[in-house]
């Protein structure tokens, strides 16, 4: 019942009542308190009755809204009094005003204060199931109110009923902050319900994809290669920026936002910023489109100093680094490499890190310049005078010097006089009289050591350096001292299965094999005995000196022995004279008396 009809009620009330007054008042009565008109008020309330509708409790009907305040809404629904509602009841729907029809439930005629008590929440409740289903058959819009966050999406109040909110079904493009969207009312389509957990599911992104996917369709159908747009940036990874050209979405991949270097695409881009964008490439379907941005300007290279030419020194800051070298930006996106090769003249390897770091300004001179392949390299040692400029003169033949041990080999060791000048120092140069068998036995990597020069190779970069040359050869003292057959007393300081290594006076060392080491009493000799060692070999030009613990006895021996039958030799020899001086003897005797005999039996027989 509207306004204008209740007012009118009410007067035709009044009107009635006044005639009544002056047709039929008693003022006698009224003074003895008897109004003239009680009698017909019965009939009176009975006609005002009539204009009134009927209203039972616990029932849900249509009123209007009569008046709104910042609390409240009254809201006529033909009774003799008006109901009040919170406004908050009314949250979901921020654009009800004045005179719009809103259904309501009766929950009692009059309270303690004869007020008409009315719950448009509980009749949207009653009604809210009905109302879901049929918009879920209908694919009807419906407005909720979103009441709070919560677990993967939002809380929706949808007829007073609480739905949710997927965060995929609120928007098309990612959500990032969630809490936007808390007290606000939107509008919804209802995708899913659950009749038995009674749940509803509800989506904002539903009322959107339709429109997008026509634009989508309008879009791919426009793409061409080459083509810029203006797109919204919608997400940033680590690899690149994905923009939404109004539906359709597509990459800028890291390598295209910048001709520089980019370590991140936010350091480019932020999220919802709107840009141009130029279309690079896309697949058959269009599914998959790659954007750039770079390209939308000309590149670096092409703004280059015409004038810049190799052996020129530039300035630039160091933007990667590597383990073989550095790449250095001398102009927006106009990088050259600095090779670890070029970064000192030494030849010792050493990594790119041990030169330089990310953000160092450096100044290089140019090595090589490619400007349609638009690569260039540089140098740092260029800038230093090259060591091996004038070293006939620095580091003449025999001349003495100070080095570091620098790395070992199983033939040698090299050593670094000054950066970039390196040498080797033979293993059979490091001692004259230590058998080395490997450099780390005699010194160490980082430590100094004392070298002659033997020899200059100026086309490899390298010395042939020596370590004993710095003493005097000892091995021409060692001549006289250790002869032939001499003796000399020696200790096993080594055994091996092919002899064992005896230490001689003055620091020299010996070799004696197994069969030299056998003592007199048959056993072998072991490692730290002091024997008495005979030299049986002496080897000046190959350092060897070959010994024997065996010989020193065994030649006493033998010297016996032959002393012994030469002895017997000459006592031999005498008997023998003897015995033949007694024989020659014995036989002249007997031819004697021979001849004598046969003298006289000559006589007989004549």
């Amino acid at each position: 019942m509207s306004n204008l009809l209740v007012n009118k009620l009410f007067s035709m009330v009044e009107e009635n009542k006044n005639a009544a007054v002056e047709a039929e008042f008693d003022w006698d009565a009224f003074e003895n308190e008897d109004a003239g008109f009680a009698a017909n008020r019965a009939d009176l309330e009975a006609q005002y009755d009539k204009t009134l509708s009927t209203v039972a409790e616990k029932e849900v009907i249509d009123g209007i809204v009569i008046s709104m305040n910042k609390r409240e809404v009254v809201i006529n629904i033909g009774y003799k009094s008006d109901g009040i509602v919170s406004l908050n009841e009314f949250r979901y729907n921020p654009e009800l005003t004045v005179g719009d029809t809103v259904e309501v439930y009766v929950e009692s005629q009059e309270d303690k204060k004869g007020q008409l008590v009315l719950s448009h929440k509980k009749a949207r409740a009653l009604r809210s199931w009905d109302r879901v289903n049929s918009a879920l058959e209908n694919d009807e819009i419906i407005k909720g109110y979103i009441k709070c966050r919560t677990k993967g999406g939002m809380i929706v109040d949808v007829f007073g009923i609480e739905a949710f909110l997927p965060g995929s079904q609120i928007d098309v493009k990612p959500i990032r902050d969630y809490d936007i969207y808390v007290g606000k009312t939107m509008e919804f389509k209802v995708v899913k319900i659950n009749h038995e957990f009674k749940n509803v599911v509800v989506s904002h992104k539903a009322l959107i994809e339709a429109e997008l996917e026509q634009q989508k369709k309008e879009i791919i159908a426009k793409l061409e290669k080459g083509q810029v747009l203006e797109g919204t940036v919608k997400n940033i990874t680590s690899y690149g920026v994905f923009i939404d050209l109004g539906g359709v979405d597509g990459l800028i991949h890291i390598t295209d936002l910048s001709w520089g270097r980019v370590s991140h695409p936010s350091e480019i881009v932020e999220l919802d910023q709107k840009l141009n964008v130029v279309i690079l490439d896309f697949d058959d379907d269009k599914k998959r489109i790659a954007l750039g941005l770079k390209q939308l300007t000309p590149h670096p290279w092409d703004a280059l100093d015409a004038e810049m030419k190799v052996g020129d020194r530039v300035m630039g800051k160091v933007v990667v680094m590597a383990d073989y070298g550095a790449f250095v930006e001398i102009a927006a996106g106009v990088e050259g490499l600095i090779h670890v090769s070029e970064m000192s003249w030494s030849q010792h390897l050493r990594s790119a890190q041990d030169f330089m770091k990310v953000g160092d300004e450096v100044e290089a001179q140019i090595i090589t310049l490619d400007r349609e392949e638009r690569k260039m390299s540089l140098g740092l040692k260029q800038l230093k005078q090259d060591p091996w400029e004038g070293v006939e003169a620095k580091y003449a033949v025999n001349s003495k010097h100070a080095a570091k041990v620098r790395n070992f080999t199983n033939f040698g060791v090299f050593v670094e006089i000054e950066e970039g000048v390196d040498g080797l120092i033979h293993i059979s140069d490091l001692s004259w009289t230590k058998k080395v068998k490997h450099p780390a036995e005699f010194t160490q990597i980082g430590a100094e050591i004392e070298v002659v020069v033997l020899e200059i190779d100026k086309d490899n970069r390298r010395l042939s350096l020596g370590h004993k040359q710095l003493e005097e050869n000892p091995w021409d003292v060692f001549e006289t001292i250790f002869a032939t057959d001499s003796t000399h007393e020696g200790t096993i300081v080594e055994v091996f299965e092919k002899g064992a290594v005896v230490a001689l006076p003055y620091g020299v060392e010996g070799f004696a094999t197994p069969r030299h080491l056998v003592k007199e009493d048959g056993s072998q000799a072991k490692v730290d005995e002091k024997l008495t060692f005979k030299v049986i070999e002496f080897s000046k030009a190959a350092k060897r000196i070959i010994l024997s613990h065996s010989r020193t006895f065994e030649d006493v021996k033998r010297a016996e022995v032959s002393e012994k039958k030469k002895s017997e030799s000459a006592n031999m020899k005498k008997g023998v004279k003897k015995m033949k001086d007694s024989l020659e003897k014995t036989t002249l005797g007997d031819i004697s008396e021979l001849a004598a005999l046969k003298s006289q039996l000559e006589k007989g027989d004549k």
